[in-house]
């Protein structure tokens, strides 16, 4: 936010039932983990960009997208997601070994 770094994505979570990124899980620098929005991001090449910390959501108040949502670290199997900037789910792209 404005540069400041608030936190580091650690998974994306993504709807069971459509291919569509939700949002992220973001460990924040107090050390909790907070839902963030994907319709609320901006995606840079090397940042996440978010206008204000009040879109990192305590998990507890989001626990729909927990039940209705898998995250990419179950998902991947050795391949990284590759998501379209509206959330849709293009494809998989195998990791180099």
């Amino acid at each position: 936010m404005g540069g400041i770094e608030l936190g580091r994505p650690v998974d994306l979570l993504i709807d069971r039932k459509r291919p569509r990124a939700v949002g992220f899980d973001v460990l924040c620098g107090d050390e909790a983990h907070r839902f963030l929005p994907f319709v609320a991001v901006r995606l840079r090449d090397d940042a996440i960009e978010i206008d204000s910390p009040f879109l990192l959501l305590d998990f507890a108040q989001v626990d729909f997208y927990r039940r209705q949502a898998t995250t990419l670290r179950e998902l991947s199997d050795g391949h990284d997601l590759v998501v379209g900037e509206d959330g849709s789910v293009k494809g998989l792209i195998a990791r180099p070994r």
